[in-house]
């Protein structure tokens, strides 16, 4: 129950928190749960498709594939091959971790998924293509232009800045996950 508790507790303390607003403000409770759960259904609509082929990503790449492609000594084909997989991505920033976590779990480079978690963030195509039409193709060449050095120097920096215990930490969490 402890371990429940200690999982959940922001769940659970925000809940009472709405639960609160409800019965002192109604009004603004049915605004705010109305809000949690839409917010709720976005998630179950993004998070099945993501974990499905989170499962497809992790049978059919095998782990010596993966590490050649982007592991420790991938280099140049690691760090385009992180820039095309979140580039090309659909969906909210939160359904790149659990790809991120399997990335990791199977061998890949800490800054290549850190570049793919950027990529992913900041350059995806429907996102450029909506940033071109709105704001003009200049400026979103210039945003890219920027970006994507930037992306890599960050994922770079990190990575340096990780002491060996701290990247063996986060390689553990990676490999905990079921």
């Amino acid at each position: 129950m402890k371990k429940f508790m200690k999982r959940y507790a922001a769940f659970l303390i925000l809940a009472v928190i709405n639960i609160g607003i409800l019965i002192f403000k109604p009004e603004i409770g049915i605004k705010s749960l109305t809000i949690t759960g839409n917010n709720a259904l976005e998630m179950l609509s993004v998070l099945p498709p993501i974990f499905i082929l989170l499962g497809l990503l992790d049978v059919w790449v095998p782990r010596e594939t993966l590490i050649r492609f982007m592991g420790e000594k991938s280099g140049f084909t690691g760090i385009m091959l992180a820039f095309l997989l979140g580039a090309a991505a659909a969906g909210p920033l939160y359904a790149a971790f659990p790809i991120a976590g399997v990335l990791l779990k199977k061998g890949g480079r800490l800054s290549n998924v850190l570049i793919f978690i950027g990529a992913w963030s900041t350059v995806k195509i429907p996102l450029l293509l909506f940033e071109a039409s709105s704001m003009g193709w200049k400026f979103m060449l210039l945003r890219l232009l920027i970006d994507i050095p930037g992306i890599a120097i960050i994922a770079y920096i990190t990575e340096k800045l990780l002491n060996e215990k701290d990247k063996r930490r986060i390689y553990e969490i990676a490999n905990a996950m079921k």
